[in-house]
């Protein structure tokens, strides 16, 4: 069986999707409608903008859903997943790959979303940092014992765990993680504590925005990073999608689980290699690959 799955903020780089404007009248005709709903030319800034353009959430998040979407519909019904998951952001583009959501929909959530999740880290300062070499248990119990809010954010494979959280409290828990054994625990350039309590102001905004949206019946199931598990019902993707803000993203998990279901190949569609990466130190035995254009 195979596994379509989608990549999350950080995938980004410079010339993103250029290829597939310039040789596909339907990615063109996908991209300049971008451009009209969102009211700027994404497309400038991701074809020939600079790293520090292209790195703003309100950039960053739509630039990586255009990519994988539109890749997605070029490569058309030649090959189409039995199952779907998206790694945070991913999720959004993961959705319209299963036709849960359209693609209009999905690009103004994801557009709110970003909005959403710059004025809640312009409102409360956090950080996040990458824990290497340590069992999540550990990692999870220095997170609680921790003063201040600090939790575990990313699980992306075995031995690699995000957390998130207040700036002082992550700072603090980096040293007990090192002390504990951690290969490595350092600080991210990220511009706020994603996947955290101080996300709530951001899952409030955009969970009006969800629930105003149509979200229709999947073709397939998709393993949301809440949840783990399979899921086909529109009204519970809903929930997940929300609670998805302050929720860790169990990426190992859905691997896992997805895999126990059947999953045999996972083709990441969208920018970069990353969610290979993670797929092929969560599961070796299955095959993984680029999606691409034949």
């Amino acid at each position: 069986m195979n596994a379509f799955i989608f990549p999350g903020q950080g995938a980004q780089f410079v010339g993103m999707g250029l290829d597939l404007y310039e040789k596909y009248p339907l990615a063109q005709e996908l991209f300049e409608n971008a451009n009209e709903i969102l009211g700027f030319h994404i497309t400038d800034i991701m074809f020939e903008g600079t790293p520090e353009d292209l790195k703003q959430t309100n950039v960053t998040q739509p630039a990586i859903f255009l990519h994988s979407v539109v890749l997605n519909k070029v490569m058309g019904d030649a090959i189409s997943p039995d199952m779907v998951a998206g790694h945070s952001l991913g999720e959004f583009s993961a959705l319209v790959a299963n036709g849960t959501l359209g693609f209009e929909d999905g690009l103004r959530l994801v557009a709110q979303r970003a909005q959403a999740m710059q004025e809640a880290c312009e409102g409360r300062a956090g950080t996040m940092a990458a824990v290497l070499g340590l069992d999540d248990a550990v990692v999870e119990k220095v997170c609680a014992e921790t003063p201040g809010t600090v939790v575990a954010a990313n699980y992306n494979c075995p031995g690699q765990l995000v957390i998130s959280g207040e700036v002082e409290a992550i700072e603090q828990a980096c040293e007990t993680l090192k002390a504990a054994g951690a290969r490595r625990a350092l600080l991210l350039p990220v511009g706020g504590a994603f996947h955290s309590p101080l996300m709530q102001p951001a899952r409030d905004a955009l969970s009006k925005a969800i629930e105003a949206v149509t979200f229709h019946t999947p073709t397939c199931p998709i393993y949301q990073n809440v949840s783990t598990v399979a899921v086909n019902d529109p009204v519970a993707i809903k929930a997940n999608l929300i609670a998805q803000l302050t929720a860790p993203v169990k990426w190992t998990q859905s691997v896992q689980q997805m895999v126990a279901d059947g999953a045999t190949k996972f083709t990441e569609v969208g920018p970069g290699k990353v969610l290979q990466g993670l797929v092929r130190k969560i599961a070796k035995e299955v095959e993984t690959a680029a999606g691409a254009v034949h």
